[in-house]
């Protein structure tokens, strides 16, 4: 408990460092690039496309909720997918992006991957905006639960967080770990009912229970629940408390094996 303190104490004392440093990240992603900012957008959007069209146009899926088209259903299970990969992939390796702030003794290391996080939160920001204007177009009337996309979306990061932390100590002295967390997510994208409907293994309890077992499962649910179904957190109790127990658990280990680490990261890097 003393290191999540001693973090929430770091990033309050030096917000400012990290945010201007957030929004470094954020525009050195596309220094260089004639198209800049638009190459952000391209491949998930090409992504979206792609299923769309396999799914909607050649398996003729069958959207899970009435009266929504496939595309805006799959929007909203795609979206935190998309952020949670891409903050877990930054963090993953932000020590040897950052190795020289690292060398340095008075830098406190723990907030790197906090900056990486919020790096990937702005990119996050459009995409939500994105998928609101989607519904919208799509005749989808505004709704309250909207908002609650925020709280899913720091569920979301605390759960990025947590893996980071490890992913990244570990990357320091296992070069080979980033490769594990990019193949993982690959792998992991099809353990998540995002593309495909739950109720495909209705007649398979077992399936469903470890679909379900899947901590992003709640956020990926969460999130349509917000845009789509208008039904609140506090509807699914039984997984919001699985959910912060996994993800708090993940988090204090993760923190406490970046802790352990620390004081080897500038001999090897």
């Amino acid at each position: 408990m003393k290191e999540v303190i001693s973090l929430v104490g770091e990033i309050v004392k030096r917000r400012k460092l990290i945010w201007d440093l957030s929004k470094a990240d954020f525009r050195k992603r596309f220094v260089g690039s004639y198209f800049g900012v638009v190459w952000m957008f391209v491949q998930p959007v090409v992504t979206v496309l792609i299923y769309f069209c396999i799914f909607q146009l050649g398996f003729k899926s069958v959207p899970p909720v009435p009266g929504v088209p496939y595309v805006l259903w799959l929007v909203p299970g795609i979206v935190p997918w998309f952020f949670f990969s891409e903050a877990l992939n930054t963090v993953t390796g932000c020590l040897q992006e950052y190795s020289y702030l690292v060398k340095k003794v008075v830098f406190q290391v723990e907030v790197l991957p906090v900056i990486k996080l919020l790096s990937s939160l702005m990119v996050h920001g459009f995409f939500v905006i994105i998928m609101i204007v989607m519904a919208l177009c799509y005749g989808r009337a505004p709704m309250i639960t909207w908002i609650q996309v925020i709280y899913y979306t720091f569920a979301a990061s605390m759960l990025a967080l947590g893996i980071g932390y490890f992913t990244c100590a570990v990357n320091v002295f296992f070069k080979d770990m980033a490769q594990i967390v990019g193949i993982c997510l690959q792998f992991g994208m099809w353990l998540v009912p995002i593309m495909y409907q739950e109720s495909m293994f209705a007649d398979i309890p077992v399936v469903l229970t470890l679909l379900k077992f899947n901590p992003f499962y709640y956020i990926v649910a969460g999130y349509r629940d917000s845009i789509l179904t208008g039904h609140w957190f506090f509807e699914r109790p039984t997984m919001t408390l699985y959910f912060w127990i996994v993800t708090l658990a993940v988090f204090f280990v993760g923190l406490k094996v970046f802790k352990r680490l620390r004081p080897h990261f500038s001999d090897v890097l």
